[in-house]
């Protein structure tokens, strides 16, 4: 599988394998192991917590439901769950904008310009079905190319405080 056909399918089903929404963190770890902890997401609590596995990128509630899904593309090489994705899960990044539109629209994932992330030296798009924002860096005197693309929230707002689970 090719970038261009994991992104365009996250895009169209908001998912990638076990990863979405408001899914149950301990189904993500039992399907993809346990992932890199990169920590709080505030000074003053435990929860949310940032975790990532390679270049996917996941926030977790209180409550261990995902809140919010990022897949970074601005390194030189991403990299993401081989058992969702197949082969190494290592792919050459540096898409450009051309491309990316060019994938969403073969595979018939209609999308849209998003204004409130385009100014200065980034554009952004989003995709119809999913909600799926696709952002953008345009450096000095080039085409624009993909920094990070990104699944919504689901709108989860965690208001069951238990003991112990917060701090």
């Amino acid at each position: 599988m090719e970038i261009l056909d994991v992104l365009t399918s996250m895009a169209k089903t908001g998912r990638l394998g076990p990863v979405f929404s408001g899914a149950d963190w301990n189904d993500v770890t039992a399907a993809l192991g346990e992932p890199w902890d990169i920590g709080t997401m505030s000074r003053n609590r435990k929860w949310p917590r940032l975790f990532a596995y390679g270049d996917l990128e996941l926030s977790v509630c209180r409550c261990r439901k995902v809140s919010l899904i990022c897949v970074q593309t601005w390194r030189d090489v991403v990299e993401l769950p081989p058992s969702v994705v197949g082969g190494t899960g290592t792919f050459p990044a540096g898409l450009k904008h051309a491309d990316v539109v060019s994938a969403l629209d073969r595979a018939g994932c209609s999308w849209k310009p998003h204004a409130p992330l385009t100014f200065g030296n980034q554009c952004a798009l989003t995709a119809i079905a999913s909600g799926a924002n696709f952002t953008f860096e345009i450096p000095e005197g080039e085409k624009p190319v993909l920094n990070v693309m990104g699944l919504p929230g689901d709108g989860h707002d965690c208001s069951a405080r238990t003991t112990g689970q917060d701090h």
